[in-house]
């Protein structure tokens, strides 16, 4: 589409089912989907008292719903945005300079799978789960200052075995689509497996 074409009204209905379908867009990514400057898109968020992209983060990330059961906040890699323990999640990873190759811009490949894996962890509803199985692709390189978004998806289970599907983009691009089969168990059972392998 082409901003200077739109009229103001026009490009302000745009703008907000642009934000409303993607509320991680920035506002250099709005500029360049209107064709308009990046002042123009900020006097517009203005004008509809839409908050920037970090004030929408931090706002969704505050509202999200459920908790992880198996895993810390500290232990997820990215910031939970979204879950619904045994159905799904939502992370947020803002990719920097310290998490890329020495040689270049570009974010190392485990950095993204940490997302992937901690966020399919993170949904699984019990008390401890391990990865036992994952099928990762990497599609495209993601660079430093991307911000790389991970849906976990629960698609089966099977006992104790939990099949989830988890998606990382950049923008509309996917990164990685990963397939993992984690195992979820109690408190109780962990610290059996334990105590049995430590009596080994």
């Amino acid at each position: 589409m082409n901003g200077k074409l739109l009229r103001k009204s026009d490009r302000h209905r745009q703008l907000l089912e642009a934000i409303a379908k993607n509320p991680f867009i920035t506002d250099e990514e709005l500029a360049e989907v209107f064709a308009v400057s990046i002042p123009t898109i900020r006097l517009d968020r203005l004008e509809l008292s839409i908050p920037e992209v970090r004030k929408r983060t931090k706002e969704m990330a505050s509202h999200f719903f459920g908790v992880s059961q198996s895993l810390a906040t500290a232990e997820i890699v990215g910031e939970l945005i979204e879950i619904e323990p045994g159905c799904r999640g939502l992370s947020l990873l803002e990719t920097d300079l310290s998490m890329c190759l020495e040689k270049c811009n570009i974010v190392r490949g485990h950095i993204v799978f940490a997302q992937a894996n901690s966020l399919a962890n993170a949904v699984v509803d019990t008390q401890v789960a391990m990865t036992g199985r994952a099928e990762v692709n990497f599609l495209r390189t993601a660079r430093a200052g991307e911000r790389l978004i991970a849906k976990a998806q629960v698609v089966g289970k099977k006992g104790h075995r939990f099949l989830i599907e988890v998606i990382v983009r950049s923008k509309e691009e996917i990164v990685c689509k990963g397939d993992f089969e984690i195992y979820g168990m109690t408190l109780e059972m962990a610290n059996y497996l334990k105590l049995l392998k430590d009596e080994e």
